[in-house]
């Protein structure tokens, strides 16, 4: 069975424009989230966010290409491009026909769908922009992805809400270790920062007002975030063969459906994706040291995941470090799992354990290690990382150290 290991990373989010900026503010516990910058914020009832602030899209793309790119095929290109310089690959000849590009994202060009929502119903125009549907699909940054670096394999997008990252990055995993393909770019993105996608979300009432703080008793909610990470998935030995770096090696991958409820999550669903990747990988629970938790700071996520924890990892979970990054990042909803990943690698290269910030009270029903407030230093050799999304859709990856 083919190895696959990640040669390449980059990113864009509300803790930096960079993954070593990110994984700086991931070790000292910074937190991205603040006031939203946005028209008609006052009409909101939830005013914060994890916004990727500094960021000018006319230094880096010019009128024709903004004319394409939605805010979250920008974030893409972005991290794209970081990730692909760091794997050092060019792809030409018969090796553009053996790479390809997975991404998720679960909202696609939500901005795009939002001006011109805008520009038809309150403006009263009878007319948009005529690329307007190339710009607001899903697939968008995945294709543009893959015209801009000439990768001729399969290019698709997955959107499975908060999972989507999770199953495009398995989904390019299995892809490589099934031979189809030799290099995939995958992660995912997500810019629904927008009026609509904010007035949205709180319709459902799982927003919270002030401060995202997964697994502490005194949590109101999820707090949204914007941004992208990509990675470049790799066969072991086509990156040996080029003296490629090695970043971590992915091990293992799993996804299983709830078929229970729309939005209330079930502990069997999310149990048997955190068994399942295990499997795939050939790991015993007690071969775990961290897991990047989905952690969302909703009461019913973080008690379901702490129970699927404990359930799957017995007495282990006592000894399990189970951090939630999006109490810095935010949730990027469909690209967050991407985002989380580097927590994951951090761990894996740097031994140091992202904390989950904002911790408060402790909770009996998420009485596990979850890294309270400070970051922390540990050898770890295996993680996971969790995704489990809206409509009872679990995906859950392993990774180890480089090899």
């Amino acid at each position: 069975m083919r190895r696959v290991v990640i040669t390449g990373q980059g990113t864009i989010n509300a803790l930096g424009h960079d993954v070593p900026t990110t994984l700086a503010a991931m070790r000292e516990g910074k937190c991205g989230i603040g006031p939203l910058d946005l028209r008609d914020v006052d009409r909101l009832s939830v005013k914060i966010g994890a916004q990727v602030t500094g960021y000018d899209p006319e230094a880096l793309f010019n009128r024709q290409q903004i004319a394409f790119y939605d805010r979250f095929t920008q974030f893409t290109l972005i991290a794209a491009h970081q990730a692909l310089d760091h794997s050092g690959l060019v792809f030409g000849g018969e090796a553009a026909t053996r790479a390809g590009v997975v991404l998720g994202t679960a909202g696609g060009g939500v901005n795009t769908w939002d001006e011109n929502y805008r520009t038809v119903y309150e403006e009263g125009k009878n007319r948009v922009h005529p690329f307007v549907v190339p710009k607001l699909m899903n697939n968008a940054a995945a294709s543009h992805v893959s015209m801009e670096w000439n990768l001729k394999g399969p290019s698709f997008s997955v959107a499975t809400a908060c999972a989507s990252s999770n199953h495009a990055m398995g989904l390019a995993f299995q892809l490589i270790r099934g031979r189809a393909c030799d290099v995939m770019v995958t992660g995912g993105s997500e810019a629904m920062l927008s009026f609509g996608g904010v007035k949205a979300w709180e319709g459902l009432r799982v927003m919270s007002k002030d401060a995202c703080r997964p697994f502490s008793a005194n949590r109101n909610g999820m707090v949204q975030g914007e941004g992208a990470a990509v990675f470049v998935f790799e066969e072991y030995d086509h990156a040996k063969r080029r003296g490629a770096e090695i970043l971590a090696e992915v091990v293992g991958f799993a996804m299983t459906s709830d078929a229970a409820d729309i939005v209330m999550p079930s502990k069997q669903g999310a149990g048997r994706a955190i068994s399942g990747a295990l499997k795939d990988a050939r790991l015993n629970p007690e071969d775990i040291c961290y897991i990047n938790a989905h952690g969302t700071g909703t009461a019913a996520n973080d008690k379901v995941e702490c129970a699927a924890v404990a359930d799957v990892f017995g007495h282990h979970a006592d000894d399990l470090m189970i951090s939630s990054t999006k109490s810095m990042h935010g949730h990027l909803i469909g690209g967050t799992g991407a985002v989380e990943l580097l927590a994951c690698i951090m761990a894996l290269r740097d031994g140091v354990i992202a904390p989950t910030i904002g911790y408060e009270e402790p909770d009996p029903e998420c009485a596990l290690d979850v890294v309270p407030n400070e970051a922390r230093e540990a050898k770890v050799d295996a993680v996971l990382s969790n995704a489990f999304a809206f409509g009872g859709l679990n995906a859950v990856l392993a990774l180890k150290a480089a090899p």
